[in-house]
């Protein structure tokens, strides 16, 4: 007969080795480790999760560990794959993540496994994490930020760059227009102000005080400087030849008008036309003009439709405009037109600390265009120019030079060099002293007899030209407008001169 007895012990003893050595493995785990029965109660808890619960074997499971039994998945231990369930939760405070296995224990029993392990330093490390992230990300805003910023002041400067360097341009055309005194400051900064806008501007002045210079720095500070620009001299084109030459013709309008023909302000559109001596131009010019500066469009010689065009209008005159307009001589709306903005330019009597400059300036140009070795200008010639009245401006001290580094025969400009303009020729010899001088002194200061000296002289010039104000004024060689300012202070009437009385 077998002998079962020791067989049978010797698979206790085996049992109890297997049993022995899970309880060792499962004690050494770091891991908490619980077996539930199908009732919930909990037939088995390793050291580790002895450590944390207490020993709770042989109760029913409650409180967190309830929740977690019964929110675990159905468990089937005779599936050919068992099912597992893992998840994070909090147990008695402390963050686990936890799995569910279904367990057979060795007597066949079907158990249920929880495996716990506490997740709180991991959790801290997704916390620090996190915060880093969030740090991370709040620290590249800032710099995007600063970027942006920087981006900002960046395209800020660049566009204050651009602006110096476009009014270190516009200065640079300034150069031709030498002078520093006071009002020539105040004449650039205005012209500067005004070039850009495409408004028309009337430059007023004497004869010879640089009306064109003044042109020519408008159109080159203004955005249309790379366009067109035409000079036109209205006084110096016989009428109906002006017009055809500025708003064009067609074929036939006239004799040898074989066919149309544009005019100068079709030419030139979308820049500028630089129109000289406008105080000049017949009553039908003026008219014609008046269309182009109210609705930006010309009618051609011996045409009927209109023609677009966009030229911006800088005008000229040394014609007292508003006195014009008061005699009758000049369309009160083009002249309204006209003065949008007007640029007066000082007669050179009255900036004559400009003088010193533009000697030097005249002085270099000549000397380098005749050859000559001229490196100084003596005081007393300065002295003596700062004394002359220079009826003729600029334009006058420019031909005394010319003609004074055209005659010196050393290095320097001498007296016998300056060759001023004589006198009045307009004058007949028996009336060249038309004031008594000598009963006038000791009665009148010099200044007094100056003005009388000046009132008579242009009394006589008026009524030897019939009261004709243009006239006299180029005779005498000044500027119309000062004439009239003159006449105004000595309270001399032209049409009074023309009726005889």
């Amino acid at each position: 007969m077998v002998d079962y007895s020791e067989e049978l012990q010797n698979s206790k003893v085996e049992i109890d080795r297997h049993v022995k050595n899970r309880r060792i493995l499962l004690d050494i785990m770091q891991e908490m480790v619980f077996l539930f029965n199908k009732d919930g109660v909990i037939e088995y808890m390793n050291r580790s999760a002895v450590d944390c619960f207490n020993n709770l074997a042989g109760q029913r499971c409650s409180g967190d560990l309830a929740r977690i039994y019964e929110h675990g998945p159905v468990l089937r231990v005779d599936a050919d794959e068992l099912s597992e369930c893992e998840s994070t939760t909090v147990v008695n405070g402390v963050p686990v993540e936890y799995s569910i296995v279904p367990f057979l224990g060795y007597t066949g029993v079907e158990l249920t496994m929880v495996v716990m392990r506490d997740i709180s330093q991991r959790k801290q490390y997704e916390l620090e994490l996190h915060e880093f992230n969030n740090n991370i990300e709040e620290i590249l805003k800032h710099k995007i930020s600063e970027l942006r910023e920087s981006e900002e002041v960046r395209a800020r400067l660049s566009r204050q760059v651009n602006s110096l360097m476009g009014q270190l341009e516009s200065r640079r055309q300034a150069d031709e227009m030498v002078g520093s005194s006071r009002k020539m400051r105040e004449m650039r900064e205005m012209v500067y102000q005004v070039a850009k806008s495409d408004a028309t501007i009337l430059i007023t002045g004497e004869s010879g005080t640089g009306k064109e210079l003044v042109a020519d720095l408008i159109k080159d500070s203004s955005n249309r400087k790379n366009k067109p620009f035409l000079k036109i001299n209205c006084n110096a084109i016989n009428d109906s030849i002006l017009e055809s030459d500025l708003f064009g013709y067609e074929k036939g309008a006239f004799t040898g008008a074989n066919a149309r023909k544009k005019g100068k302000f079709e030419i030139v559109d979308g820049g500028s036309i630089f129109l000289d001596e406008i105080g000049d131009i017949s009553t039908r010019m003026q008219s014609a003009l008046l269309r182009v500066l109210q609705n930006g469009e010309i009618v051609r010689v011996g045409g009927t439709e209109p023609v677009k065009v966009d030229v911006r209008i800088i005008a000229a005159t040394n014609v007292d405009l508003v006195q014009a307009v008061q005699e009758k001589s000049f369309r009160l709306d083009l002249y309204y037109r006209l003065n949008i903005i007007n640029i007066d330019i000082p007669p050179l009597r009255d900036r004559k600390e400009d003088i010193i400059e533009l000697v030097s300036h005249f002085v270099k140009h000549y000397r380098k265009a005749f050859k000559k070795e001229i490196d100084f200008v003596p005081q007393s010639i300065i002295n003596h120019l700062l004394m002359h009245d220079w009826p003729g401006n600029v334009r006058e001290l420019e031909n005394l030079i010319q003609r004074a580094v055209l005659m010196a025969t050393e290095n320097m400009i001498t007296e016998k060099d300056l060759l001023f303009d004589q006198g009045l020729s307009f004058m007949e010899g028996e009336k060249k002293q038309v004031v008594n001088v000598e009963s006038k002194i000791g009665l009148l200061p010099l200044k007094g007899m100056l003005a009388d000296f000046e009132q008579e002289i242009i009394e006589q010039a008026l009524k030897k030209y019939h009261g004709n104000v243009a006239k006299a004024a180029s005779k005498l060689k000044v500027g119309k407008t000062a004439l009239y300012d003159k006449m105004k202070r000595y309270n001399i009437s032209a049409k009074v001169i023309k009726k005889g009385k």
